[in-house]
Protein backbone atom coordinates (compact mmCIF):
# COMPACT_ATOMS: atom_id res chain seq x y z
CA UNK A 1 0.00 0.00 0.00
CA UNK A 2 1.34 3.32 -0.94
CA UNK A 3 2.21 5.95 2.17
CA UNK A 4 -0.51 9.27 1.87
CA UNK A 5 0.25 11.60 -1.03
CA UNK A 6 -0.78 14.63 0.97
CA UNK A 7 2.53 17.05 1.93
CA UNK A 8 4.86 14.75 -0.66
CA UNK A 9 6.74 16.90 -2.90
CA UNK A 10 5.79 17.22 -5.99
CA UNK A 11 7.94 14.44 -8.11
CA UNK A 12 6.57 11.85 -5.43
CA UNK A 13 3.10 12.69 -6.07
CA UNK A 14 3.61 12.31 -9.77
CA UNK A 15 5.13 8.92 -9.26
CA UNK A 16 1.85 8.26 -7.69
CA UNK A 17 -0.09 9.40 -10.77
CA UNK A 18 2.17 7.56 -13.22
CA UNK A 19 1.66 4.42 -11.39
CA UNK A 20 -2.10 4.78 -12.13
CA UNK A 21 -1.41 5.12 -15.56
CA UNK A 22 0.98 1.99 -15.79
CA UNK A 23 -1.57 0.06 -13.48
CA UNK A 24 -4.72 1.64 -16.41
CA UNK A 25 -2.56 -0.04 -19.20
CA UNK A 26 -1.76 -3.09 -17.18
CA UNK A 27 -5.08 -3.84 -16.29
CA UNK A 28 -7.60 -2.01 -18.97
CA UNK A 29 -7.70 -2.76 -22.68
CA UNK A 30 -10.09 -0.34 -22.65
CA UNK A 31 -7.43 2.49 -21.21
CA UNK A 32 -4.97 0.60 -24.21
CA UNK A 33 -7.49 1.63 -27.09
CA UNK A 34 -8.43 4.80 -25.93
CA UNK A 35 -4.41 5.70 -25.68
CA UNK A 36 -3.93 4.48 -29.26
CA UNK A 37 -6.65 6.65 -30.58
CA UNK A 38 -5.30 9.52 -28.96
CA UNK A 39 -2.03 8.73 -30.69
CA UNK A 40 -3.48 8.61 -34.06
CA UNK A 41 -5.24 11.99 -33.14
CA UNK A 42 -2.13 13.60 -32.36
CA UNK A 43 0.02 12.44 -35.07
CA UNK A 44 -3.36 13.70 -37.27
CA UNK A 45 -2.70 16.92 -35.36
CA UNK A 46 1.23 16.72 -36.90
CA UNK A 47 -0.15 15.84 -39.81
CA UNK A 48 -2.99 18.33 -41.15
CA UNK A 49 -1.45 20.94 -39.21
CA UNK A 50 -4.82 22.43 -38.01
CA UNK A 51 -3.96 25.41 -36.44
CA UNK A 52 -3.94 26.46 -32.55
CA UNK A 53 -7.70 26.60 -31.69
CA UNK A 54 -8.55 23.18 -33.33
CA UNK A 55 -5.04 21.66 -32.22
CA UNK A 56 -5.96 22.88 -28.16
CA UNK A 57 -9.61 21.40 -29.16
CA UNK A 58 -8.59 18.33 -29.87
CA UNK A 59 -5.80 17.95 -26.84
CA UNK A 60 -8.14 18.57 -24.36
CA UNK A 61 -10.48 16.09 -25.73
CA UNK A 62 -8.19 13.90 -25.77
CA UNK A 63 -7.15 14.55 -22.48
CA UNK A 64 -10.61 14.60 -21.22
CA UNK A 65 -11.28 11.04 -22.49
CA UNK A 66 -8.13 9.71 -21.11
CA UNK A 67 -9.01 11.25 -17.83
CA UNK A 68 -12.50 9.76 -18.09
CA UNK A 69 -10.78 6.26 -18.57
CA UNK A 70 -8.67 7.00 -15.43
CA UNK A 71 -12.10 7.83 -13.68
CA UNK A 72 -13.96 4.79 -14.36
CA UNK A 73 -10.75 2.11 -14.21
CA UNK A 74 -10.44 3.66 -10.47
CA UNK A 75 -13.92 3.35 -9.82
CA UNK A 76 -14.79 -0.19 -10.93
CA UNK A 77 -11.64 -1.11 -9.09
CA UNK A 78 -13.06 0.59 -6.20
CA UNK A 79 -16.43 -0.69 -6.09
CA UNK A 80 -14.79 -4.51 -7.10
CA UNK A 81 -12.30 -4.18 -3.96
CA UNK A 82 -15.60 -3.06 -1.77
CA UNK A 83 -17.93 -5.26 -2.94
CA UNK A 84 -16.72 -7.97 -5.36
CA UNK A 85 -20.53 -9.20 -5.65
CA UNK A 86 -22.58 -8.61 -8.38
CA UNK A 87 -24.95 -5.64 -6.71
CA UNK A 88 -27.36 -3.76 -8.76
CA UNK A 89 -26.01 -0.12 -7.52
CA UNK A 90 -22.62 -1.42 -8.14
CA UNK A 91 -23.67 -1.91 -11.62
CA UNK A 92 -25.20 1.14 -12.01
CA UNK A 93 -22.25 2.55 -11.01
CA UNK A 94 -20.10 1.07 -13.28
CA UNK A 95 -22.68 1.47 -16.29
CA UNK A 96 -22.76 4.98 -15.52
CA UNK A 97 -18.87 5.73 -15.81
CA UNK A 98 -18.69 3.57 -18.63
CA UNK A 99 -21.42 5.68 -20.52
CA UNK A 100 -19.49 8.72 -19.70
CA UNK A 101 -15.93 7.37 -21.42
CA UNK A 102 -18.71 6.58 -24.16
CA UNK A 103 -20.04 10.22 -24.40
CA UNK A 104 -16.64 11.89 -24.32
CA UNK A 105 -15.14 9.72 -26.83
CA UNK A 106 -18.41 10.40 -28.94
CA UNK A 107 -17.95 13.89 -28.57
CA UNK A 108 -14.46 13.46 -29.48
CA UNK A 109 -14.68 11.92 -32.46
CA UNK A 110 -17.59 15.10 -33.79
CA UNK A 111 -15.03 17.56 -32.62
CA UNK A 112 -12.76 15.93 -34.67
CA UNK A 113 -15.37 15.43 -37.86
CA UNK A 114 -15.63 18.88 -37.02
CA UNK A 115 -12.62 20.28 -37.63
CA UNK A 116 -11.74 18.25 -40.85
CA UNK A 117 -14.64 19.62 -41.89
CA UNK A 118 -13.54 22.57 -41.53
CA UNK A 119 -10.06 21.85 -43.04
CA UNK A 120 -11.54 20.54 -46.07
CA UNK A 121 -13.88 23.66 -46.75
CA UNK A 122 -17.19 21.66 -46.36
CA UNK A 123 -19.70 23.77 -45.42
CA UNK A 124 -18.18 26.86 -45.66
CA UNK A 125 -19.91 29.87 -47.46
CA UNK A 126 -16.69 30.73 -49.66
Amino acid sequence: MSPPAKGLPFYRRVRFAWAGVCDAWRLEASFRSQCLAALAALLALAALRPGWLWSATVVVMVALVLAAELINTALEAALDGLHPEQAGFVRIAKDCAAAAVLVLSAASVLVFACMLADLLGVGSAG
